[in-house]
């Protein structure tokens, strides 16, 4: 395959900083691993070891989730700054110049409080581990840190706002910046000056946590550099309403609306994230200095980054606040609303990013995709995002993997999906059933009559989790439409639910060459053989979530593969979301039997 295009795209300088070559890779959110030196989460140090790994099985491509400092929900996509990173990520013991001899007793009580390698995160890890990392800063003389300076001095333009605001934000008790006094609120520079002045020593430990955060970070690239990975690290598309960024930059945002998507086949109500959609006309009138600014400084810690809701740089889907909450994302309209802006819209955009920095960048274009995004990701040279299960022809059968586009990314799972084993268990071959009841009542179909459709169309055996399994005997779109008394037109979207789901699983069989019977549960054998087949194909990248490839264990898949054990239940907040880790430390992973399987795999398809 050749994929020399890539050259002669408008991304051309950061794929020779790359190279032109067939990767693997592996992601994962830095929260979910850990090593016997954690304490309570993943720490910025325990890189090393992932690095380790990949040179060991034969990869090349690290991919990060954000480490954007977390708000109340703990969701990575929803932080409190674009540029600040969080210190719960800090490793104690490898803080620069800092004598940790009178706190060796306090970081052995944290670790024993907080273990690392439980299956969910206690965020609660957060808190104490600020009050310990006060109590060292306290002990620190800042003037002898000539490097601490020079960062400082830096990057003074955003930490300034991020330090204020969090100062503010414990003045105030933890209230919205929406809720402070209106000298607060809508903040004057002269204010600004006073509070930095004032609260000189918050002001000096949040710049240190920074800087200390940075030192980690940098150092964890230069060992990946020297290891030949390369390290992609995740910008997210909108950053949370109450963060630093909408605070000090509010002209730069709409804040009468929420971002959010339409209603689609997985999400019947579409979906409303809170975060607020960016105010372009402004960010553009100061030159997209704001955008500028943030990849400039993720280039300090990444060689590539994943564009987060690509599709969200043509236009994004906005929803009123005055609207329900309960009614989703239902009632919104695209920004801009007009298509014919869209392609000009997102070109100007990616290429203020393009030109922004060294970086690589790779797009995650799903959800409701624009014609045009296809032909913008060719002409900039930047990947998309291929997720095996979701691609198909126009109906049930899956494309295979040699007809990807070459500038992809393929992989099993996202973040946001179920895992490859639960997807496999509970959601391949069946429609969401809440959409399914929506449709029905727009036939005004009665309590009584929707019973018996549910009876007579779906499995009650493999229907759960708000799926719905198709009987076997359903064979045709014909009879669904006789025993839904519906001609083709009327009956529409009920047949392409079933299009796009029936006998999916034999589908996918078909597609791996495997001509076994349907087996609804998983086994590492048809693990390995999706990952195979997702790697030999044309995408440049194959990059699996961590957990895809420890499935490879029996014992893993075995007891770690249900329906809850994931990352993100998109809609949802609190509970395990943003919480998962990994079943096996760091050092545990460096001696799996199935690394050599992995290696297999990546030899196999001509991939480092």
């Amino acid at each position: 395959m050749n994929y020399n295009t890539l050259l002669n795209s408008l991304s051309s300088s950061k794929w020779n900083n790359t190279g032109v070559q067939r990767r693997a890779g592996v992601a994962f959110p830095l929260f979910s691993i850990y090593t016997k030196n954690s304490i309570g989460i993943g720490e910025i140090p325990d890189l090393r070891k992932m690095i380790d790994w990949c040179n060991q099985t034969g990869m090349s491509v690290i991919q990060l989730l954000p480490l954007n400092e977390l708000g109340y929900d703990f969701a990575p996509y929803n932080s409190i700054s674009t540029f600040a990173l969080d210190p719960m990520y800090l490793s104690i013991k490898k803080l620069r110049k800092v004598e940790l001899k009178p706190f060796r007793k306090d970081m052995r009580k944290l670790k024993k409080d907080f273990p690392a390698g439980k299956t969910f995160i206690n965020y609660n890890i957060k808190n104490e581990k600020l009050k310990l990392l006060k109590n060292i800063f306290d002990m620190v003389n800042i003037e002898d840190l000539d490097k601490f300076k020079i960062y400082s001095d830096k990057n003074f333009h955003w930490l300034k706002y991020y330090c204020v605001y969090k100062i503010l934000t414990d003045i105030n008790e933890n209230k919205t910046w929406s809720e402070w006094e209106l000298k607060y609120k809508y903040i004057a520079p002269f204010t600004v000056e006073k509070i930095l002045k004032n609260y000189e020593n918050d002001v000096q430990f949040y710049f240190w946590l920074q800087w200390q955060l940075y030192e980690q970070m940098t150092t964890i690239k230069k060992y990946a550099k020297r290891k030949k990975v390369f390290l992609m690290g995740d910008i997210p598309f909108l950053v949370g309403r109450n963060s630093a960024d909408v605070w000090a930059y509010k002209n730069y945002f709409k804040l009468q609306l929420s971002s959010g998507a339409p209603p689609d086949m997985y999400f019947s109500n579409g979906q409303r994230w809170g975060m607020p959609p960016y105010n372009w006309d402004n960010i553009i009138a100061d030159n997209y200095s704001y955008v500028r600014e943030k990849l400039k400084y993720a280039e300090n810690f990444y060689d590539m980054y994943r564009i987060d809701h690509f599709v969200g740089l043509f236009r994004v889907w906005t929803i009123d606040l005055k609207t329900p909450v309960e009614s989703g994302g239902l009632t919104g309209n695209f920004d801009p609303e007009d298509e014919r802006q869209w392609e000009d819209h997102g070109s100007r955009i990616l290429k203020v990013m393009v030109d922004s920095s060294d970086m690589l960048p790779c797009a995650e274009d799903l959800g409701t995709v624009p014609d045009c995004s296809e032909k913008v990701l060719k002409e900039f040279g930047v990947t998309g995002i291929n997720v095996q299960r979701w691609e198909k022809s126009s109906d049930i059968n899956f494309i295979n993997p040699k007809e990807y586009r070459i500038n992809s990314v393929a992989t099993l799972s996202t973040h946001d999906s179920s895992s490859f084993p639960a997807w496999w268990k509970n959601e391949a071959g069946t429609i969401d059933e809440l959409l399914f009841k929506q449709t029905c009542e727009k036939f005004h179909t009665d309590g009584n009559t929707y019973s018996k459709l549910l009876d007579i169309l779906f499995d009650k055996n493999f229907s759960r989790n708000g799926r719905l399994y198709w009987k076997d005997e359903i064979s045709d779109k014909g009879r669904l439409l006789n025993i839904l008394g519906l001609s083709n037109d009327t009956g529409r979207e009920f047949v392409e639910m079933y299009n796009t789901s029936f006998n999916e699983k034999k589908s996918f069989l078909k597609y791996l060459e495997m001509k076994s019977e349907i087996n609804h549960n998983t086994t590492t054998k048809f693990i390995k053989s999706s990952l195979q087949k997702i790697s030999s194909g044309n995408s440049i990248f194959s990059i699996q979530l961590i957990m895809e490839y420890l499935y490879l264990d029996e014992n893993i898949l075995e007891n770690y593969s249900d329906n809850e054990f994931r990352i993100n239940f998109p809609g949802t907040v609190g509970g395990r979301n943003w919480s998962m880790v990994i079943p096996v430390s760091l050092e545990e992973l460096l001696n799996l039997k199935i690394n050599e399987t992995i290696k297999e795999i990546n030899l196999n398809s001509v991939r480092i």
